[in-house]
C-alpha cells in the first residue's frame, strides 16, 4: 500500500530552525484545564506521571550515552511504556456507550499513528544503511590489522577502496537525505496473508502484523510526515476537556509524545528525505513538559555543533564514523611503502578506534532494529484494537 504522505520535502542543512510548526494558543487556559483534569482523573494523572518519569530519566543521561544506540533503545522503551498505559485507558474509554467525542479524538490519533508507521519503517531502513557503512569499516579493519600480518600494497588498496566506498555512501546520504534502501519493499511483519485494508493489519493476539503503509515510496518525505503530524496537534480547549472527561487531554498528550519520539528518531537515524531538523515547540504548561523541553534543547544544541551541522544523523555512532572518515582520509591517501614506524603507529591507533566503533554497532544495531519492530507492532495493535472498539460502540 502507498505511503500516507507522498510529497518530496526540502533537503536543507541542519541549521534551518526557522519553521515553527506547532503554535500553542491560550496557554494559561490550557494549563488551568490540564491541572484540573489531572487532579480529577486518576488514570490521566498516572499517565502524565509515567511520561514525566520515563523522559526525565532520558533527559539527564550523561553526554557519553546521549543519542547513542543504547540511548535510542531507552527512548523507544519509554514510548512503549507510555503507549501501553494509553492503550489501557483508551480501551476503557471506548467501551463506554455513546461516547462520540472520545471516538472522534481517538480516530484522529489513529491517523497520526499511520504516519508513525511510515517513519518507523524508514528508520528501520536507516538502521540497515548504518549496517552497510559498518561493513565497509570492517573491511578496513580486516585489511589494516597490524596484529595479524604485515601490511602490503594489496591490503592497503583494499582498505583504501572500502574507505572510499564508505565516504561515497555517507556523502550520498548527506546530499540526498534518502535511504539507499528506500526502493525495497519492506515490512515489519512476517510473511503471510496480504492486508486488504487499514483496519485489519494486526491483532492483539500476537499474530503477524504487516506494515499498514508498506515500505515508503520514492516520493515519501520524513520531514513532511513529521510536519503533517505536528500541524494537527492543537491543545484541547477547556470545554473539550470537560466534554470528554479529560480524554481530550490524554489524546493530546499521547499524540505529542508520539510526535516527539518520531522527531528524535528522524533526527538521529538516516531517513528518507529527513531534510533539516524540523522545528517544534514544546508546550510549557503540562506536567510532562519539563523533561521533553530539556531533551529538545539538548538535541537542538547538538545539531548546531559545527561538526554535526551536515551530519547524516545525530546518532553518536554516526558521528564517530564521520570523525573516522575525516581522520583516516589523509592518512590512507598519503601513505607510502614501506610504511614508516610513525605511520604504522598512527594506523594501529586508528584501526583500534575503528574496531571499537564496529563493535558498538554490532552490539547495538540488531537490538535497535528489533525494538523498532516491537514499537511498530505496538502502534499497530493499539490502532486496530481502538478501531474495533470504536466500531462496536457505534453499531
Amino acid at each position: 500500500m502507498p505511503s500516507s504522505h507522498s510529497h518530496h520535502g526540502s533537503t536543507l542543512p541542519f541549521p534551518s530552525f526557522l519553521r515553527p510548526i506547532l503554535t500553542f494558543r491560550n496557554e494559561h487556559l490550557h494549563s488551568e484545564s490540564s491541572r484540573k483534569s489531572e487532579n480529577e482523573i486518576p488514570n490521566l494523572n498516572s499517565f502524565s506521571e509515567q511520561v514525566f518519569s520515563c523522559f526525565h530519566d532520558l533527559s539527564v543521561t550523561n553526554s557519553d550515552e546521549f543519542l547513542s544506540l543504547s540511548w535510542m533503545l531507552k527512548l523507544l522503551d519509554a514510548f512503549d511504556h507510555c503507549l501501553d498505559d494509553f492503550r489501557v485507558i483508551l480501551s476503557d474509554t471506548l467501551r463506554l456507550p455513546s461516547n462520540a467525542p472520545a471516538g472522534k479524538l481517538a480516530t484522529e490519533y489513529f491517523e497520526r499513528s499511520l504516519k508513525a508507521m511510515d517513519i518507523l519503517n524508514a528508520a528501520r531502513d536507516g538502521v540497515e544503511t548504518i549496517r552497510t557503512w559498518q561493513k565497509h569499516m570492517e573491511i578496513v579493519v580486516c585489511a589494516l590489522d597490524l596484529k595479524k600480518k604485515s601490511i602490503g600494497e594489496g591490503q592497503f588498496r583494499r582498505a583504501r577502496r572500502a574507505h572510499l566506498d564508505l565516504a561515497l555512501a555517507m556523502a550520498h546520504e548527506k546530499d540526498s537525505a534518502s535511504s539507499i534502501f528506500s526502493n525495497r519493499n519492506r515490512s515489519f511483519g512476517q510473511k503471510g496473508k496480504e492486508n486488504q485494508h487499514h483496519g485489519h493489519g494486526s491483532s492483539s493476539s500476537g499474530g503477524h502484523s504487516r506494515s499498514l503503509s508498506c515500505s515508503v515510496s520514492h516520493s515519501w518525505s520524513a520531514s513532511k510526515q513529521l510536519h503533517s503530524i505536528a500541524n494537527s496537534l492543537i491543545p484541547p480547549r477547556a470545554n473539550e476537556i470537560t466534554a470528554t472527561d479529560g480524554f481530550a487531554l490524554l489524546v493530546f498528550s499521547m499524540s505529542f509524545v508520539l510526535m516527539f519520539v518520531l522527531w528524535v528518531v528522524v533526527a538521529a537515524i538516516p531517513c528518507q528525505d529527513r531534510g533539516s531538523l524540523v522545528h517544534i515547540s514544546i508546550p510549557r504548561n503540562f506536567s510532562w513538559s519539563k523533561p521533553l523541553f530539556a531533551l529538545h534543547s539538548r538535541i537542538v544544541d547538538e545539531s548546531k555543533r559545527r561538526d554535526r551541522r551536515n551530519s547524516c544523523g545525530l546518532l553518536k555512532e554516526i558521528h564517530e564514523m564521520e570523525e573516522y572518515m575525516h581522520q583516516m582520509t589523509d592518512l590512507v591517501d598519503a601513505a607510502q611503502f614501506p610504511l614508516s614506524e610513525e605511520v604504522r603507529g598512527e594506523l594501529r591507533s586508528k584501526v583500534h578506534e575503528l574496531s571499537s566503533i564496529c563493535n558498538f554497532c554490532n552490539d547495538g544495531l540488531d537490538p535497535l532494529e528489533r525494538k523498532l519492530r516491537e514499537t511498530f507492532r505496538k502502534v499497530v495493535i493499539c490502532r486496530n484494537e481502538g478501531l474495533e472498539l470504536f466500531g462496536k460502540a457505534t453499531e
